[in-house]
């Protein structure tokens, strides 16, 4: 446990000393809806438009903190050779993977927090009334998204691209599944594609509990398929991760 912390601790202090991760993995998606919140009028989903769009950056925070921020990170620390010399540290790999995920989990909460208050602050939207079901959504959410950052860093070859690819995944899938304002409008096959992809199916699971009020457990579809998604992430990470750079 002493262990654990220590790194918990280390991981946290690079992460907010950084000024690039600070900026566009925490503070991006709050930017993101001071200035959707002051384009979008009336309402969304039934509710004032602000509160919707609360509801779809949650969902963006996750993607980009637990799946982007995670994925870039892991490969630039493998291709310079950081994650060798831990393996060759007296820090089991174990704790060092469990430190990870749980500051990137302390991130995306304390956003999430930031994204409340934020929009309380400048459109009046309402805290959540089911903070229970809410904090298992973000916790199901982040584990999901992390198990895919990880399966993607093993799967990008070089820390130059590392960026790019991300967000090439990243950037359309947000639009696709409703992370910037409703998607009713878009062609036939454009929804056809969000349908599939993870992130539709977070922001679906806290549209309900945000902004309907519903329980954790009324979305299984949403669960179910978050989970299978995690899961799929996971078996990837397992037999595709990798600790030293990649030759060539």
């Amino acid at each position: 446990m002493r262990l654990f912390l220590h790194q918990l601790r280390s991981e946290q202090l690079v992460f907010w000393r950084s000024k690039e991760a600070a900026l566009f993995i925490f503070l991006f998606p709050l930017l993101l809806f001071m200035l959707l919140g002051s384009v979008y009028n009336g309402k969304i989903y039934g509710v004032p438009a602000p509160q919707a769009l609360l509801a779809g950056l949650i969902g963006y925070g996750c993607a980009n903190t637990a799946f982007a921020g995670l994925a870039i990170t892991l490969v630039l620390r493998r291709e310079s050779a950081i994650l060798k010399r831990l393996r060759a540290t007296p820090l089991p790999a174990s704790t060092y993977v469990a430190a990870q995920l749980v500051s990137t989990l302390l991130v995306f909460a304390l956003q999430t927090v930031a994204l409340f208050l934020l929009g309380r602050v400048l459109y009046g939207t309402p805290f959540p009334g089911r903070y229970g079901s809410l904090a298992l959504a973000i916790v199901l959410g982040a584990a999901a998204f992390a198990a895919l950052g990880v399966a993607t860093s093993s799967l990008i070859r070089s820390s130059e691209g590392s960026s790019a690819v991300v967000n090439f995944i990243l950037l359309p899938m947000a639009f696709l599944t409703g992370s910037f304002g409703p998607t009713h409008r878009y062609p036939a096959f454009l929804r056809a594609i969000g349908d599939v992809l993870p992130l539709k199916y977070f922001i679906d699971l806290v549209n309900a509990i945000y902004l309907h009020g519903h329980a954790f457990w009324s979305k299984p579809l949403a669960i179910g398929v978050l989970a299978a998604w995690g899961v799929g992430g996971l078996l990837v990470a397992v037999f595709r991760f990798r600790w030293e750079p990649r030759e060539g």
